[in-house]
């Protein structure tokens, strides 16, 4: 079983995982991986050396091209599973992104971003990331 907790804040050197909760003139922003026939929420792992915040800046930019945006945290998540990190709790940080404007094309793993009214019914992480968005919205992110 996959247990998703919430936090305010945990030590920096915790957080190995930044997720950015993607929006585009009122709509949803998701990723589909070359590799993968599913879609994820944007983020991704932090490099050595880089601040949360960076890495929550790289991922969004990697994974959806863009370019012009406002971007703030939401809150620390973490996730035990008995198939990750030897079943041990793993940190993230949770950010809100509300974008403008993209780059016309994509320089990363990811195949496409889909824009969309609704969310994804074939989500890479089903057991992660729609709660992420449930915290979003219980915190006052996602109306």
């Amino acid at each position: 079983m996959t247990l998703v907790r919430f936090y305010d804040e945990v030590s920096d050197e915790l957080l190995k995982f930044a997720v950015i909760i993607t929006v585009h003139n009122g709509k949803w922003v998701f990723c589909k991986h070359k590799e993968r026939n599913t879609l994820e929420v944007p983020g991704g792992h932090r490099e050595p050396g880089e601040d949360i915040f960076s890495t929550a800046k790289r991922e969004l930019y990697e994974e959806t091209g863009a370019l012009d945006y406002t971007i703030t945290p939401i809150c620390v998540y973490s996730v035990t599973a008995p198939d990750n990190f030897d079943g041990m709790e793993s940190f993230g940080m949770l950010y809100y992104a509300d974008v403008t404007r993209f780059e016309q094309e994509l320089h990363s793993e990811i195949e496409t971003t889909v824009i969309t009214d609704t969310l994804p019914e074939n989500w890479t992480y089903p057991e992660i990331q729609p709660k992420l968005l449930e915290e979003a919205s219980r915190r006052g992110f996602i109306r």
